[in-house]
């Protein structure tokens, strides 16, 4: 065990462990001494309280009152907190505070809720409407009408049983005939198609198996986060990160008592920030988990003028399969109509009943007499319109639901005299009216629109629209994939001014694809002409695909991931076709056309004519790693706190989940040090880079905390625009290479020049080398694309 060091309050820099059955707390122990090695200051641990048996994530949790069985309990987790802290190393942990799993023989609350109704003490924690479905929970768990299933479900003693699933039966009702039992409880079974269109109980975007969970009610709050709080308080957690805040009733007043409970420890949210958007700055949190500081990163290995160039060749090569023509917005507000009216149609139900309620409630006449009918229309045609993921009530809803779009949505009225309806709703909520009703539709709405947005752009719209499939990452925007250095430098600055603590990423467990698979997207938009001739090549190869938006998207694909299984491709696609929905679906699966998805995926991509892709991958390699080199040193040094997912802190190539929840295997604590010539070849390249940068953020934290300074530097030259570079607080210079093709093809960087600050500069990675003035580019990524550079001597005054 290394000598102790006091664990930062404030994180240098996490690194993000996924928890399951296969690699619990003490898996995560043994990996401590090379982590610690690897210079960050926190483990970042994916949810730790008790889950669904088996759970590969965590996020079905069953019981906030105990630490997670399987993972090794809560002596497992407190004996990787002494672990840790021996090496220096804190744990922060993802809390899951907007549902619970939807799972009744295992969350002992829900079971009493079942058993209860309404009166148990437990019925407060659910998000339940029970004036719905003649007050009982609807459980949409049947293979089929119930009249077809009724003899697979039987009576045992005093729980009803359907295969795996086990359900209370209210007291005095187990001696009943079948049907007449099911009518007598507190729920109802149900064929689980039902819950498209008739589930009365909030959940997790579309996913039934996960109930919303009241936390607004202090005695919710406080029954799931008492353990998480006991922990914050012993010194076994000290800090977190909060999931989904946009699905809560008051993300506001959440985040205030959340603070206020916990000591103000170090936390951040996951919380999806539009284009233009900023995060409220009433919120007393570090920031957020930097889904947009990933927006920000891979913008600026983007070509914009090469992305544009892309989209047209797409519009060619995949019409008229381009869901009407390729272009993001409508895709965009096609999707969110889809969602609407088919996975989400039992919320808007919802919301359209608490409008008619908050109409008819409200002592406003001009409120009253409105058809409900009208009410859900005007409520639809908003909701697509909305282009954030919900409002807050810190901040103008006047801004999220705008006039402009108000005006479109009266266009949808074909009777002119009922469009009064949309400014009805917009009036609502914009907090015209008050009184419980107006409150819960305010509350209802933006609740819907987070669950609207989640599932229109990032499960809808980013699997139909993929003319570069690298933008289409959470946190992104496909319809403006370039970001110029100067817009970098400005988000910096903002960042570093108004939230310098807030979290950063590149990879995560929910993004679609790693980052050194976007990198290598990212290259096509420096040459693509080039990808179009290939795409033409292996299609008249026989091996066009089913349709062209799927086939492009397959072939960027295989180039982003490289060799690989062909079985881990065709999973990631049948994904991608599922989740976009325009031939199959979920829930509506086209077997002959999943088929032909799964047969063009071994003989195209996976087969010999992705023999081509692979040939030009290679070709491209150096391109990608300056990409990939450049993408990490980025995140690791711009202001915040960088999270490194498991994994990536050497090449890292995955798709979504689970691909990218795969276990991963630590190397032991040496294999983190040293920065010498045969590090710096190959993979090792990332893992002598990721090191170096941690290293530097432990040892001057300063250099990169709340009062450090960011000062974009400038070259000089006719390739001055393939440089970006700034300094850290006088102490620390960060330069990377940007779209290095380009670059290549104009003749390299000739003169060009980086004014560094004053003094003597060392080179981090490779610490033989010294830098002073102004220093000659070429000379300075002699060896690597990028450089990281330690100021000797004195910290500046």
């Amino acid at each position: 065990m290394t000598s102790e060091r006091p664990v930062p309050v404030v994180p240098t820099a996490t690194y993000r462990l996924q928890l399951q059955p296969g690699f619990p707390f003490e898996a995560a122990a043994a990996a401590v001494p090379y982590l610690a090695s690897l210079g960050v200051s926190h483990l970042h641990l994916s949810p730790v309280l008790e889950a669904v048996p088996g759970s590969a994530h965590g996020y079905d949790v069953v019981d906030h009152a105990r630490v997670r069985a399987e993972l090794g309990g809560e002596e497992g987790l407190r004996a990787l907190s002494d672990t840790a802290r021996g090496h220096g190393l804190g744990l922060v942990v993802d809390i899951v505070p907007n549902h619970m799993a939807m799972a009744p023989r295992h969350n002992r609350a829900l079971w009493e809720v079942l058993r209860e109704g309404p009166k148990s003490p437990y019925a407060r924690w659910f998000d339940i409407d029970w004036e719905a479905q003649g007050g009982q929970v609807l459980l949409p768990v049947l293979g089929g009408p119930v009249g077809e299933v009724l003899d697979e479900l039987r009576v045992d003693g005093d729980v009803l049983r359907y295969y795996d699933h086990a359900f209370p039966l209210r007291e005095g009702t187990g001696d009943l005939p079948l049907p007449r039992l099911l009518d007598a409880q507190w729920y109802r079974p149900v064929w689980w198609r039902l819950a498209r269109t008739e589930l009365n109980y909030r959940r997790f975007f579309s996913i039934s198996e996960l109930i919303g969970v009241r936390v607004e009610d202090p005695e919710v709050f406080d029954a799931t986060h008492g353990k998480i709080l006991q922990l914050l308080r012993e010194g076994v957690l000290d800090g977190l990160r909060v999931d989904h805040p946009d699905g809560l009733a008051d993300p506001d007043a959440y985040l205030a008592r959340l603070h206020a409970a916990s000591g103000g420890r170090w936390t951040v949210v996951e919380k999806i920030l539009a284009h233009g958007e900023a995060l409220p700055d009433t919120w007393p949190v570090a920031g957020t988990t930097g889904y947009d500081a990933l927006r920000q990163v891979d913008g600026l290995f983007t070509d914009p003028a090469g992305a544009g160039e892309l989209l047209e060749l797409y519009r060619r090569f995949a019409a008229p399969q381009t869901d009407r023509g390729g272009d993001w917005a409508a895709t965009v507000r096609r999707a969110a109509y889809a969602v609407l009216r088919h996975e989400l149609a039992t919320e808007l139900d919802r919301l359209t009943r608490a409008a008619t309620r908050a109409c008819a409630a409200s002592p406003d006449p001009a409120l009253r007499d409105r058809a409900p009918w009208a009410l859900r229309t005007a409520l639809e045609e908003l909701l697509v319109r909305m282009e954030v993921y919900r409002p807050y009530v810190s901040g103008n809803a006047a801004t999220v639901v705008t006039e402009e779009a108000a005006a479109e949505a009266r266009l949808a009225f074909v009777v002119p005299e009922e469009a009064g309806s949309v400014d009805v709703v917009r009036g609502l909520v914009l907090g015209r009216g008050d009184g419980p009703a107006a409150v819960e539709f305010r509350t209802r709405f933006a609740q819907t629109a987070s669950a609207l947005r989640a599932k229109s752009v990032e499960d809808t719209a980013f699997y139909r629209y993929v003319p570069l499939l690298s933008a289409n990452e959470v946190g992104g925007d496909p319809g403006r994939p370039g970001v110029s250095p100067a817009a970098f430098h400005a988000y910096c600055a903002r960042v570093q001014r108004d939230w310098p603590l807030t979290g950063t990423v590149l990879s995560t467990h929910d993004t679609k694809r790693s980052a050194d698979v976007r990198a290598a997207l990212a290259v096509l938009t420096e040459c693509p002409r080039r990808w179009a001739e290939l795409l033409e090549q292996v299609t008249h190869a026989e091996v066009g695909g089913p349709d062209g938006q799927l086939a492009w998207a397959a072939w960027q694909t295989v180039f982003g991931l490289g060799p690989a299984a062909p079985e881990r491709v065709r999973e990631a696609l049948l994904k991608h076709v599922r989740e976009a929905g325009m031939y199959t679906s979920w829930t509506e699966q086209e077997p002959p056309y999943e088929e032909a998805v799964a047969t063009f995926v071994t003989a195209g991509p996976c087969g010999v004519p992705g023999e081509r892709v692979a040939a030009l991958r290679e070709a491209l390699a150096p391109h990608i790693r300056a990409n990939v080199l450049g993408a990490a040193l980025t995140q690791l040094t711009m202001p915040g706190v960088p999270d490194v997912y498991q994994g990536t802190e050497s090449e890292y190539l995955a798709l979504v989940d689970p691909d990218n929840r795969r276990p991963v295997r630590f190397p032991p604590a040496d294999a983190a040090t040293g920065t010498d010539g045969a590090r710096m070849e190959g993979a090792g390249m990332k893992g002598a880079v990721t090191a170096a940068a941690l290293r530097l953020r432990r040892r001057y934290p300063d250099a990169f905390g709340a009062a450090a300074t960011y000062e974009p530097l400038p070259a000089e030259g006719r390739a001055a625009g393939h440089l970006l570079a700034f300094a850290r607080s006088g102490r620390v210079v960060t330069a990377v290479t940007r779209l290095s093709l380009r670059l290549a093809e104009a003749g390299g960087w000739g003169d060009t020049r980086l004014a560094l600050p004053p003094g003597r500069w060392v080179d981090a990675v490779d610490p033989g080398r010294e830098f002073m003035g102004h220093v000659r580019v070429a000379e300075l990524f002699e060896r690597l694309p990028v450089a990281l550079l330690e100021r000797l001597g004195r910290d500046p005054e």
